[in-house]
């Protein structure tokens, strides 16, 4: 057979196709985050709400929140500190325009955080 003669009609060969990945995109569509039909609608972005997602990353790369995917909670210093420094450097760069309870919010959550992260390191 010539390399012309498997495009021609009525050739013998015929091309296979995989149509696999089409379900790995329905299975991605499915869990894919942020959909609304399956989580409700996303909360209100607030000071506080942007403050505490930033806490919640460095309680992961502390150990305290297990990682979902494995389910494990591994210790990652040097995330927890940089994510820390992030939340430093905003309290710092919002100081005098936060309301009282965000201020006091962003205090609170420093603190606990760094304590966390002192005991992590003394244990490392």
């Amino acid at each position: 057979m010539t390399p012309d003669s498997a495009f021609q009609p009525g050739s013998e060969e015929t091309k296979k196709v995989d149509e696999s990945w089409k379900e790995s995109i329905r299975r991605e569509k499915d869990f894919a985050p942020f959909q609304e039909e399956k989580t409700g609608p996303l909360p209100q972005p607030t000071f506080s709400y942007f403050a505490s997602s930033l806490g919640m990353q460095a309680l992961a790369a502390l150990g305290e929140i297990a990682d979902p995917a494995s389910g494990a909670g591994a210790v990652h210093l040097d995330q927890a500190r940089y994510l820390i420094d992030i939340l430093e450097m905003l309290c710092e760069k919002t100081k005098g325009n936060l309301a009282a309870e965000e201020e006091n919010f962003i205090e609170n959550l420093l603190y606990e955080l760094r304590m966390k992260f002192v005991q992590k390191s003394q244990k490392a």
